[in-house]
């Protein structure tokens, strides 16, 4: 026993066309300003980092900038790299990072420090740096990928 087939229109069906591709000023436009955004975003995170870093909870220290770093720079990794569509584009977030901690872990000529020299502070500098070369090794070893319309 067979079953009948299925009905089958004579006309061909439409496709539909290929979605438009921006042009190469707009392309390059869209990538400046993503590179931009990353750059700002990394000098952002950082500030935000150093602010969460005395953190206490009962005169403890709670290390919630800890957990914000690897966070933020991991979204920060990939923003980048989707934004600019380059390998290398990993590095706009973490210039500005990188900075502002080692400028934060530097006395003032008064004697001040923003990043005390405290389990956080440490925790905060390796965590990021970590975190940044981490993602830098991983968008080294991923194939190329082939995105649509390339």
């Amino acid at each position: 026993m067979s079953l009948p087939a299925a009905p089958m229109s004579v006309v061909p069906e439409e496709q539909a066309p290929p979605p438009r591709r921006p042009s190469r000023a707009v392309d390059l436009v869209l990538r400046v300003t993503g590179g931009i955004v990353a750059v700002v975003a990394g000098a952002l995170s950082a500030v935000l980092e150093l602010l969460l870093a005395p953190a206490r909870v009962g005169g403890q220290l709670i290390g919630a900038a800890v957990l914000v770093a690897i966070g933020v720079n991991v979204a920060l990794s990939w923003f980048a790299h989707e934004a600019v569509g380059r390998r290398w584009a990993v590095a706009l977030p973490a210039l500005p990072w990188f900075v502002i901690m080692i400028t934060a872990a530097d006395r003032t000529a008064e004697g001040d420090i923003l990043l005390a020299g405290n389990w956080v502070g440490l925790a905060v500098v390796v965590a990021g740096a970590t975190t940044f070369a981490v993602m830098a090794f991983r968008l080294i070893l991923a194939p190329p990928s082939v995105r649509p319309g390339d």
